[in-house]
Formats: C-alpha cells, structure tokens, sequence
C-alpha cells in the first residue's frame, strides 16, 4: 500500500471580513480578526493534499498573555471533531473541499479575553509533528451570547450600549443640567490595542503578568483593574486629575471633546498620565475602554453628589453671620454634580437578585483594597440599602442619599442648625435615553421616592450597617431623632428677575411672606438680611466673597413682600471658573427670637450658542460642507478663541483651527469640508474655547449613507 504524503500546511484564511461582521467588531476593521466568546468563527485552511479527518490528526493551540498554561486558562489546546463538546474550546464542523478544511472554532464562555496566537499541530506519524503558526486573533466578552456574564437581551440596548461610539456626559447644577456632547471612539485605530496596554499596565500584571492574565475572564475583575487605570494615582494610569485652576502644564479638563485623543496621548507616551480630567473625563475615557471590551456601559451624573469619607451618611456645611459659606477642614463634600460609569453584567459573587447595572467610577476618591478605584456596586444594592455588599457601596449609596446639614458658626463654634436637608443630594440622576439625544432621569433605580416610608426604611437600614458600633454616640442620629430645625416665622426666597447672561449684571428678588409658627404666631416681625455672592466650585466649595448687601425688612403677619437686589458684571468678571456658577446666600437673623434663617440661590450663567448647519447629503468620501456660526453675545471680547472638531466616523483625529478674537456682538462664519469614514449615524463635535470661556460647544448629528448608495 502506497504511503500517504505527509499533510504540509500551505496557507491560512481567517476570514476575518466574515467572522468581524458576525461578532459584531466590523467597526474596527475587517483586516485582523477580532471575535467574541462564546460564539463560533470560522477559518480556511489550505493544504498540500486533502485532508483525511480518519488519519489526519491536528490539534489547535491558543495562547494569550507571557508564559500560558491550561492550568490559568490562558492556553487551551483541542482536537477537530465532527461535533462541537459543550461549552468548551473547540474546532468542530468542518468541511473538505479539495485541498482546503474549512472549520468552525467555538471558544467558551468563561474564555480569558485579550490578544491570542493561534497554532495548529500536524502530526506526521510515529510521535513525529510539525507546528505552524496560523496567525493571531482578539477575544472579547459577548453581551449577544446568553451564557457570557455580560449578556444584555435586548438589540436596542446592544446598539446603544456597545455600538454606540458618540453621547452625552450631562455637567452643569440640578436646575442648570448641560448635555455634554463626547465622542468615545471605541471603534477608532487602535483604541483596542490601547484596551490591552492598559490592562498590561496594571499593577496586578506588573506584580504577577501570568496570574493577571488568567483573571481576565472575569467581568468584575477586569471592571475593578480598568477602574483603577483611568486615574493615575497608584499607576502609569491614563489621566491625571486636577481641580483646581492652573491647567499650564496641560489641557482643561474643558477642552476635550472625546476619549480618542487621550488615549492616544498616553499610549504614545508611553504611559505617562495626561493631563488633565475631572469625573466625567475619567467616566467617559473608562466608558470608551469598557464599550471595546464588550461590557455594555453608560455614563451617569449625580447631581449634587455627596462625598462622605467619614461614612457617618451626613455632609456638614457652614456659613457665617455674614451669610459667607466657610471653606471646611473635612474631606467631605457636596459635588454640584459628579459623573460616574454604570456597567452591565451577572454578579456571581452576590446573592440572587443583584444582576445587571453597577456602578464604577474611575474618579479618584477613595482607595478601595488599597487602590483609588470604585465598584462595581450593585444598583440594585444600593437602592435597597444593602450596603454591606461588595464593592464600594456604602460609598455610592452615600453619594445619593447623605443627608445634609447646614449650620451657623460663629465664635469658633457651630451656633444652630439652619438646615437638616433629607433629599437635597442626589437629586436628577441622568444617563443618555436609548436611540435619542435626550437625557434619561435614572434617580429612581437608585433610590425609592424621597421621603417615602419605603426611602426612610431604607435609609435607617444602611446608617444601622454603616456606622455600626459608632451608632449609640452619633450625633446624626440624635438630630434625626430631634427632627432638625424648628419653626420659622416667615418663609423666605431669592428669584431671578430675568435670565442670567455672563457679562451682564444679574437681577434678583427676594420674597419673604410671614407665616406663623409656635414661638409668635402673631404680630410683626423685625429682619436683618445679610447677603453673600461667592464663587460656586465644581467640588461644591466657593471663593471668597465677591458681593455682598444687606436689607431690613419688617414683616407684619400674613404679609408678603418683595426686594429687587442687583448683582453688578463688575463684581463678578474675572473672578467666576469655567464653570459660570454663583452661590448667592442669605442669613437673615429675627430680632424678635434670637435665631437665623437661610436663603439660598444658585445661579449658571450660559454661554453663547454655537450653531450647526450641514447642507448636503452625507455619503463616505464625498465632500460634505459645514457651516459653523458663533455670536459673541457678551458685553467683552471673546480673546484666543480656538476650534475643534471631532466625530468618529467622520474625522480621523481633530480638526483645530485658530479663530483669534471675536469682538462683543460680533458673528464668527466658518465653512469647511468633512470626508465621511465610515457609513452610519455619527455625531460630530464643535468646541470653540477662549481665554474668557472655555466650553461653548455645540454638535450636529450626521447620517452617513455608503459610497455610491441611491
């Protein structure tokens, strides 16, 4: 009997066209292959003669990460068989056809994600055998596959939550909310390589690559490493944090537009943190990373968020005599709004029940088993107030429902309690809605309605668990027990008596009608109404005053009166951050009891508008002309005004133009030609920023039809 020629490999298709567009990785190119877990892929093998499946014998051999074993799971090694084995790596399916095998790999559900070689082993007979590269693959998590840990059942939800390269980070004050538009760009050049280096960069790979490696099947731990990534407080993390005011060494947390230009930056710097990012920086640069992946993941912002280092689930916050609100040696704040991420996924580590939405917030903090990172903590955890569960939530569950006090101090001492604010924080919790520009209010996945005896039960619950043995001495609990501030004898309010133009003087009024109470029910009363004008800080803090007025006012009962008080530009100009907002407070003290009453009224001045005109058709690669228009709407020049664009899918990279000053009333025009990349919906990105202010920013969204479609 004639001996068969030995089977000699002679190419390799991986057919990476076909197999991206199944796995849904299409968006980031069709020139190297980039699958899912958990589903099959296809690949062609060509050889020297037909394959014999009765005595051809080859085994397929995947490896990720530095020296892989079967024992981490970061190498698996299998046979070709007729019918795939389960839930298991597997080459199975296959058909002949002259020379070539076409077979179908399955990889399982609990595969190690992450950059793969891929081999084949031939063997020729009497032990011998020959090995032979086959070429090199991506393995992300699947939320399309029912049996991965982030498995999300809904095609709209999908598109939206993973697809989606464009949205909005929502900033600004609970009655100012200012939708933010961010291009994520997961899909961009190399972002998924960046993914990778990021991970590589951790300190668990730097202290042990192999064992690192072979945690990367696991959501939560890879959720907790890209956590703590994002900032650079521990590690060569990708941003550096800054808040306070001097950005000469960087760029604005203002000024960016997107993820794809920092994680460029820091890659091609060889991990050297950029500068700089604030909470929704952090959050959308983490959302960009978790999207690529395969994690369904949105940005969230709280509104008036707590930061309660202490955990006694109670933020404290002074004013003077002078209605000055008093900078606090204490880590805890007030955030006017802070941005976190939501990712979706199966919490095996927690009882039934706790699946789906949890929080991670990449914005350094507080260290969680030593390191600045947070979560992920349940949603569903925190709303039942179950705070002893992992990770981080007693933190989260206080960001939204601390309570607040405020106090008079004065003479070294806290005087009275203005105010004892059950539902002040944690207000219009917001994320983007599905397939729309709008924005979604999430506040009550977070917690029950406030005020309700289901939110006081819950709450009661978590200050139980969270202060613990210090719960018998804490003074907290005696003032909920004490009800707070008593009753007042009139009821006052600022307005504003028109909209709030930066660069205009801001006219207010203030209401006060006198009401009864316990202490005079009847009879007039006498006021002193001492007003403050400070800068409101994004950390919740201010400056020091910027204006103040005082007024008399004596009120008999039932009497309602009004009081016009004027803010002049010029006390104000040069002296607001970025951000435009003012804290304007009143103390007025009764001179018929002794005791104070607070007033107080936030106020954002907006920017100018930017408007976004295109006027033809969008298709891939044919010119598509913008029309850009900014009027200086301001009473000062706007100086050192700059432009950029971005918009995945329709630019590669940014666009930056030099627009020099625009003159108070003046109208800057600017025309210019885009060459769409990619067919699809798209959003494109203005920001116009000047020495005066840094965030006018305006978008357009975009549908890009393929080249040649009628």
């Amino acid at each position: 009997m004639a001996q068969v020629a030995a089977l000699e490999l002679r190419s390799v298709d991986l057919q990476s066209s076909r197999n991206n567009q199944e796995h849904h990785t299409q968006e980031m190119g069709l020139q190297r292959l980039i699958v899912r877990r958990s589903q099959s892929f296809t690949i062609q093998l060509h050889f020297s003669r037909p394959f014999h499946s009765g005595t051809d014998h080859i085994t397929f051999i995947a490896e990720t990460g530095p020296e892989p074993t079967e024992l981490l799971g970061t190498r698996a090694t299998f046979l070709l068989t007729s019918a795939r084995q389960g839930n298991v790596w597997s080459a199975s399916d296959f058909t002949i056809d002259a020379n070539s095998l076409s077979v179908s790999l399955f990889t399982p559900a609990s595969a190690v994600i992450g950059p793969y070689t891929l081999k084949i082993k031939i063997s020729q007979g009497q032990g011998n055998s020959l090995t032979h590269l086959l070429g090199t693959f991506i393995l992300l998590f699947n939320p399309w596959s029912a049996e991965d840990d982030v498995y999300l059942p809904s095609e709209l939800l999908l598109q939206e939550y993973i697809m989606m390269d464009y949205g909005f980070v929502y900033k600004g004050h609970e009655r100012f909310i200012t939708p933010w538009p961010w291009n994520y760009g997961q899909f961009e050049e190399g972002i998924i390589d960046i993914c990778f280096e990021i991970l590589n960069k951790s300190l668990s790979f730097l202290e042990n690559p192999s064992k690192a490696c072979s945690q990367r099947n696991d959501v939560v731990y890879v959720c907790r490493v890209v956590s703590a990534m994002i900032n650079s407080n521990d590690d060569s993390g990708v941003l550096q944090g800054n808040w306070g005011e001097d950005y000469s060494r960087g760029l604005s947390p203002l000024e960016w537009s997107g993820s794809v230009a920092i994680l460029r930056q820091w890659s091609a710097g060889g991990g050297q943190p950029v500068r700089y990012g604030q909470c929704w920086v952090f959050a959308a640069v983490m959302c960009t990373v978790m999207r690529c992946l395969g994690v369904p993941t949105r940005v969230v912002s709280n509104f008036r968020s707590a930061h309660n280092a202490d955990a006694n689930l109670t933020i404290d916050t002074y004013y003077d005599q002078n209605a000055v609100m008093l900078p606090t040696q204490k880590r805890d704040k007030i955030w006017n709004f802070h941005v976190w991420n939501e990712c979706w996924m199966i919490r095996k580590d927690l009882p039934p029940g706790y699946n789906g939405w949890q929080v991670l917030d990449p914005t350094p903090q507080e260290t969680s088993s030593g390191l600045f990172r947070c979560g992920p903590a349940s949603v569903k955890a925190i709303r039942e107030g179950e705070v002893h569960l992992p990770y981080d939530t007693p933190f989260v569950y206080a960001e939204v429902n601390a309570d607040e006090v405020i106090w008079l101090f004065g003479g070294g001492q806290a005087l009275e309690i203005l105010a004892h604010n059950i539902s002040s924080i944690g207000k219009e919790i917001s994320t983007k809605m599905v397939g729309s520009d709008q924005r979604q209010n999430i506040t009550s996945s977070y917690k029950y309605p406030e005020g309700s005896l289901e939110e006081r039960s819950v709450f009661m619950k978590a200050s139980r668990k969270m202060l613990g043995s210090r719960r018998a001495s804490s003074p907290f609990l005696d003032l909920l027990g004490s009800g707070g501030s008593k009753d007042q004898p009139a009821q006052l309010q600022l307005h504003l008596a028109q909209t709030p133009e930066w660069g205009q003087d801001l006219l207010l009024e203030l209401h006060a009608r006198r009401v009864a109470d316990r202490a005079h029910p009847q009879g007039p009363i006498r006021l002193v109404v001492r007003f403050c004008a400070q800068t409101l800080l994004h950390s919740g803090g201010t400056r020091g005053p910027l204006w103040r007025q005082k007024v008399h006012l004596t009120l008999d009962f039932g009497e309602e009166i009004q009081r016009s008080l004027s803010l002049p530009y010029n006390n104000y100009k040069n002296k607001l951050t970025d951000e435009k907002l003012i804290r304007v407070s009143g103390i007025a003290k009764v001179a018929e009891t002794g005791r104070s009453m607070l007033v107080l009224k936030d106020i954002s001045l907006e920017p100018p508008h930017l408007a976004i005109e295109v006027s033809e058709r969008a298709e891939v690669g044919k010119a598509l002309r913008v029309h850009i228009s900014l009027t200086n709407t301001l009473s000062v020049a706007l100086s050192h005004c700059t432009m950029v664009l971005e918009g995945s899918g329709l630019i590669d990279g940014q666009i930056s133009n030099d627009l020099g000053t625009l003159v108070a009333g003046h109208t800057v025009q600017i025309q210019l030609d885009l060459y769409p990349l990619k067919a699809g919906r798209r959003q494109l990105q203005v920001l116009i920023s000047s020495k005066e202010l840094k965030e006018i920013k305006g978008y357009k969204d975009i549908f890009v039809v393929a080249a040649g479609a009628s």
